[in-house]
């Protein structure tokens, strides 16, 4: 069997790969096990501010406009909705931080984001005292539902095989790639924290996290945006809120804890003075990076295996430029950004 891509996981970085090569009419197969479930439980969030700092995220204008494209052709291609549009409103804890908010919505790059104007009307449920500001172009895409449907899609047209994918048996050359009866040109590994066991990238430093989140049931609450404060609140529809997230660098396990429900329902307390009810709990490893880039890139040996991964906390806003990118580098030579590109590690 012959084809021109294997692409190892099928998370948001995966998925976006196969969409170029979809458009390219280059021929694929996927190979997914389920063993990294970080695209699953994804809060799924396109925010291109840093709410803690008031600063854009690393090339985030650019980044949203490449986004939005993609997903809104997936929601046509599928026909199913996964976008959904909200405002996000950042809780003040002080005067300093309301100073703050206005010198960030007078710089070039956030002043299309931040609204300058402070909300102080009191919302009924929230704890803030020094009120609001707004952030606009945000929303959430439904990762659950997106990548389940594309991979519904996939496997409609033999395009995916749902087993483990056994590094030992690449054998890669200056020709081509052989993986067991399959004869390739390229293989680009979308493996999520599981590039930890990747014979060929294991190198690259992978700062995982595992990050908790809780649904809860709160009737009183009543809002259309996500509220970020400690922690973000994020509505589902029929009074359901997700809330998150945690950072725990070394539970390494995909298992919901104790420990984890605590820390948010602690941190919750200083956010809503409502009651409510804890009805889900879900934990999945964010492949980070220590230097908040991606790894993107070609094997310094075999450049025939490349790897997209390192995504973090936002996926679902980077990834689909930096498939775009890794595909212009395979296939055009195009060069990567210089801080994104893994020969910073070689």
């Amino acid at each position: 069997m012959k084809v021109d891509y294997i692409i190892v996981g099928l998370g948001l970085a995966g998925l976006a790969f196969a969409e170029e090569l979809i458009k390219a009419n280059k021929t694929f197969l996927v190979f997914e096990n389920h063993s990294q479930t970080s695209s699953l439980v994804a809060c799924g969030v396109y925010n291109p501010v840093v709410l803690n700092k008031f600063t854009a995220v690393w090339n985030g204008a650019a980044q949203l406009e490449v986004a939005m494209s993609l997903y809104g052709a997936l929601e046509k291609k599928l026909n199913q909705k996964f976008d959904d549009k909200f405002l996000i409103k950042r809780v003040f804890k002080s005067i300093q931080e309301q100073n703050n908010w206005f010198t960030a919505s007078d710089k070039p790059l956030l002043q299309q984001f931040l609204n300058p104007n402070i909300e102080t009307k009191k919302r009924p449920g929230i704890v803030g005292d020094f009120g609001f500001g707004t952030v606009n172009k945000t929303g959430r895409i439904d990762t659950l539902k997106l990548v389940g449907a594309y991979r519904s899609y996939l496997s409609a047209n033999n395009w995916i095989r749902f087993e483990k994918f056994e590094h030992q048996k690449v054998v890669p050359s200056s020709e081509s790639i052989r993986y067991n009866e399959i004869e390739c040109k390229q293989v680009v590994f979308c493996e999520g924290y599981g590039i930890t066991e990747n014979p060929f990238f294991n190198y690259l430093p992978l700062a995982a996290a595992k990050g908790e989140l809780i649904t809860i049931h709160a009737p009183g609450l009543n809002i259309d945006f996500l509220l970020k404060a400690s922690v973000f609140v994020i509505p589902l529809g029929d009074d359901l809120y997700k809330v998150g997230a945690t950072f725990n660098h070394t539970d390494k396990t995909a298992t919901p804890s104790a420990a984890g429900k605590l820390e948010l329902e602690d941190k919750l307390k200083k956010v809503l003075d409502i009651p409510y009810q804890v009805v889900e709990q879900f934990a999945g490893i964010r492949p980070t990076t220590n230097d908040r880039r991606p790894f993107v890139g070609l094997h310094k040996e075999h450049p025939r295996l490349a790897v997209l991964n390192g995504m973090g906390t936002r996926g679902v806003l980077i990834a689909p430029t930096m498939a775009k990118a890794l595909f212009a580098c395979i296939e055009k030579g195009v060069s990567l950004e210089v801080s994104a590109d893994i020969a910073r590690f070689q």
